[in-house]
């Protein structure tokens, strides 16, 4: 039986035949090479290309930074803008709304009956004394003399 088992493991399949030219084979050869006494030899006009290739992308890299910064600084200043437009808005809007409440305590109806409320009453001929100042009279800037002229009291008891 291990005899049988042998052929069996040497017999070589005719699907997985060997074609008969497998190309050229590779063949390598080893060379010692020794470069420990060569010296590098300085090339002064390589150094200056190198210089100045090295010059010109530092330049070119700052000029690509320089305009990246701009145009994320532009982008920064246009959101700020927006907020701000924003803020503005709701500046304007809460204005017109105080405005709009001002008005309303403003009102003479209001003010009346709130001061009827309170028990005062409207003035009487006479108490109520408006002082004109005329801009346009030539006097208009020298100072004036203050008079008291005598206040009749109204009490509501």
């Amino acid at each position: 039986m291990a005899a049988r088992a042998l052929a069996v493991q040497g017999a070589v399949p005719t699907s997985r035949r060997r074609p008969c030219w497998t190309g050229t084979p590779e063949i390598y050869f080893v060379k010692p090479i020794d470069n420990a006494r060569l010296v590098k030899i300085e090339d002064p006009s390589r150094g200056r290309e190198m210089k100045q290739f090295g010059l010109a992308l530092c330049c070119l890299f700052l000029l690509v930074m320089t305009y990246a910064w701009q145009h994320f600084k532009a982008i920064e200043y246009g959101y700020k803008i927006e907020s701000l437009k924003a803020q503005r808005e709701a500046l304007v809007e809460i204005n017109r709304g105080l405005r709009l409440e001002e008005a309303s305590l403003r009102d003479p109806e209001r003010i009346d009956t709130l001061a009827r409320r309170l028990g005062m009453q409207s003035p009487q001929a006479g108490q109520v004394i408006r002082i004109d100042i005329d801009t346009e009279s030539p006097d208009a800037g020298t100072p004036v003399l203050a008079s008291a002229a005598p206040v009749a009291v109204v009490s509501a008891r």
